[in-house]
């Protein structure tokens, strides 16, 4: 085995369990508290015996034999819960059938180290805890060896980790861990631990059930939405339904005369009813009366927003400049140039936004299903004035994320409204609230040029981007000189040898707020640079399958996923008339997935029947949540293929609901098959490379069936 120095300040650190328990946790300075957990949470289950122990470890070994993991990072469907347990518990030898994982509080110990703050995003739980959670796990199961060691007065080489027990072959006995829980607790901390091996791993690479089926099945699960306390009250908040527009004045007397509305006043969101329960706050919000400062924003709309767009994107800066682009260009046998635009797109999470706040005097707790636990505990803190450590943040399950719950809109709604309430309050927003408010995916406007020589080799590739910056919102400090990776990342990165390629983007914001969407910049540039290439290969009388492989010689990865989705999905091999097939690759978050589609035309509207999807995450963690995530992001992907589109009118975005603005349905979804790269190279993320190659695969086919390019989303068909 690897032997892994640890630490000790930096690493872990162990307290007694005076209740029977061994707890193993990472070096936790200011961090004594017990978090209280909200009294209708039935998963967040905590050790009830007396304590004088950390709560912020990452495993508790009870003396029943119980394990329980505690996971820093949101489970908002894609199995993380499941996938850092599994890391904890092969380390570990736990027996599996023992172990449950909860959320962890918000704390410092948790912190992702590739995001430097306690979030979920960016596909960075596995690959941020890799590392850290194994040893943690390690160390545990090195502590019990040492204690059955001592106990049966043999050397500790004599003695191995089994599945929840540690066993002396030479003379048959064994003890559960359960039993030598309180006398590793004991032990002082072993200088060094060993990691396993990949040949070695006996849970990580297996397609274990999550750990949270169960509770979703049965109804226990608790989200955002469930959480109940004493005296809580609801809210919604009225917000301007002009992009950047703020309350000017409000007459609250309908409202307070609603029965069951007890409060009215402006927040920074708007203008907030508090009531005894949804339907009051409701009803005495449609009551108000709203003068709005517009700033200006109303006469804004969609094509205003793209002829700004269109200004601007000869204005960009280099963000790649390889070779000579306009010599290229201009000594190529045959060029194309093509205009490419993606619509903003709204998140739809199932579960509308919602948060439950409970601010006090001298503390202040948040129930809520977040993906930023850091920012959501600096966004209580600012509000109340409380030191961290009288904020707790309480970590619910999520109905659906894909970066929304992210933002802090609706964690600010719930601090402020209980804060004036001076009891705890639940904020909801209404579907309508969600889809007219969300932070968008940007909109962009892309001007591509390419050209090919005389064999029909691609010489030449410039794509000019405009639109707006995420970064500029949320982190203003790191686009400050104009430049944005985020609005670059699949476009940048392209994955073929061209000799002459240059990348341009030119920030252009609107009154319209953008915000981190499903796999963020490859979301819509794999879209555009996939499709481009599929142009050039027209141009090029070339095969795409081929000429993708004869560019990819620099990226074997692209390449082993672009040639595996292809044989299984039968590239080249006959289909039923009216059908043709279309190919995509895209690397995102370190993880590399090719799609092939296969696509009809039914009564005017593009048919997907098949998407056969190859993806190369490096180490397999879990394939059953890598073989889940694929098929969710290929959905997801698809109702942004064919479905979605946010536009602007008057400064409003016009859509509101499932009925405007809808989701793929049962009879749209294609037979999806996934097959999985077996590797042992650092594991990628899966929540979010499944989005990325979807809709150029379809595009990329429709282009193939009808001989017109695709060049905007959602994906409509020309007469």
């Amino acid at each position: 085995m690897k032997q892994i120095k640890l630490k000790r300040r930096e690493f872990l650190k162990i307290s007694a369990a005076t209740g029977g328990g061994l707890l193993i946790g990472f070096s936790l300075g200011g961090c004594d508290e017990k978090p209280a957990p909200p009294k209708t949470m039935p998963m967040a289950e905590t050790e009830t015996a007396p304590t004088a122990f950390t709560p912020n470890a990452w495993l508790t070994v009870h003396s029943d034999n119980r394990v329980t993991i505690r996971v820093g990072s949101s489970e908002m469907g894609q199995g993380t819960l499941t996938g850092i347990a599994m890391l904890i518990a092969d380390e570990l030898d736990a027996d599996w059938s023992r172990v449950r994982a909860e959320h962890a509080p918000a704390d410092k110990a948790y912190t992702n180290p590739i995001l430097g703050r306690q979030h979920t995003g960016g596909s960075t739980a596995i690959r941020g805890f890799w590392t850290i959670a194994r040893k943690a796990g390690a160390t545990g199961r090195e502590l019990l060896l040492q204690a059955a060691a001592a106990t049966w007065a043999v050397d500790v080489s004599e003695c191995q980790a089994r599945n929840g027990e540690v066993l002396h072959e030479a003379s048959g006995r064994r003890l559960h861990y359960g039993e030598l829980a309180r006398a590793a607790a004991e032990l002082p901390l072993p200088d060094a631990v060993l990691l396993k091996e990949p040949d070695e791993f006996v849970l990580i690479g297996q397609p274990l059930p999550r750990l949270d089926t169960p509770d979703k099945v049965n109804g226990a699960a608790v989200f955002g939405m469930d959480v109940q306390l004493p005296n809580l009250l609801i809210a919604t908040v009225a917000r301007c339904p002009v992009q950047g527009g703020r309350v000017k004045s409000f007459d609250a007397h309908q409202a307070l005369a609603v029965p069951g509305v007890k409060q009215v006043a402006q927040i920074s969101g708007g203008v907030a009813v508090i009531a005894e329960h949804f339907w009051a706050a409701k009803k005495g919000r449609d009551a108000l009366r709203i003068e709005w400062d517009k700033a200006g924003n109303d006469t804004l709309d969609s094509a205003a927003i793209e002829a700004q767009f269109k200004a601007a994107v000869d204005k960009g800066l280099v963000e790649r400049d390889d070779g000579d682009v306009k010599a290229a260009l201009a000594a190529a046998a045959r060029t194309v140039e093509a205009v490419y635009t993606v619509p903003f797109q709204a998140h739809v999470c199932m579960e509308p936004m919602n948060a439950t706040a409970d601010v006090r005097v001298d503390a202040c707790d948040v129930y809520a299903p977040t993906q930023g636990q850091t920012f959501t505990q600096e966004t209580a803190m600012r509000i109340t004035g409380l030191a961290r450590d009288k904020v707790k943040v309480i970590t619910t399950f999520l109905g659906g994320g894909f970066g929304r719950r992210s933002e802090q809109d609706f964690i600010v709604d719930a601090v402020e409204c209980s804060k004036l309430a001076g009891q705890p309050v639940k904020v909801i927003w209404t579907r309508e609230d969600d889809v007219m408010h969300d932070q968008y995916r940007p909109a962009t406007y892309n001007v591509l040029r390419g050209g090919v020589d005389a064999q029909g080799k691609i010489v030449a590739w410039e794509h000019r981007i405009a639109g707006p910056s995420i970064l500029a919102r949320v982190f203003p400090d790191s686009a400050a000189d104009g430049h944005d990776w985020s609005s670059t990342e699949g476009a940048k990165n392209i994955p073929y040898h061209v000799n002459n390629l240059r990348v341009t983007y030119a920030m252009s914001n609107t009154p319209v707020p953008v915000g981190f969407w499903r796999s963020v910049g490859s979301s819509q540039n794999a879209f555009i640079t996939e499709c481009f290439f599929d142009e050039l290969c027209k141009l090029a009388g070339q095969d795409p399958l081929a000429a993708r492989l004869a560019l990819m010689t620099e990226h074997p990865r692209h390449a082993g996923v672009v040639k595996l989705a292809a044989e299984k999905a039968g590239w080249g091999t006959a289909l039923p008339a009216g059908h043709a097939r279309g190919i995509a690759v895209a690397e995102a978050f370190a993880s590399f997935v090719a799609q092939v589609a296969e696509v009809s035309i039914d009564r005017g509207r593009v048919r997907v029947h098949r998407i056969t999807c190859a993806v190369d995450c490096g180490m397999n963690v879990n394939p059953n949540s890598i073989r889940a995530q694929m098929e969710g992001g290929i959905v997801y992907g698809l109702t942004a293929a064919l479905k979605g589109a946010i536009t602007i009118s008057g400064g409003r975005v016009q859509q509101s609901n499932f009925d405007d603005y809808p989701l793929l349905r049962l009879d749209e979804c294609p037979a999806i098959e996934v097959h999985i790269v077996s590797s042992e190279e650092a594991p990628g993320g899966v929540g979010e490379p499944g989005v990325p190659p979807t809709a150029p695969a379809v595009a990329n086919a429709v282009f193939a069936l009808t001989g017109q390019p695709v060049r905007s989303l959602p994906i409509t068909l020309h007469s």
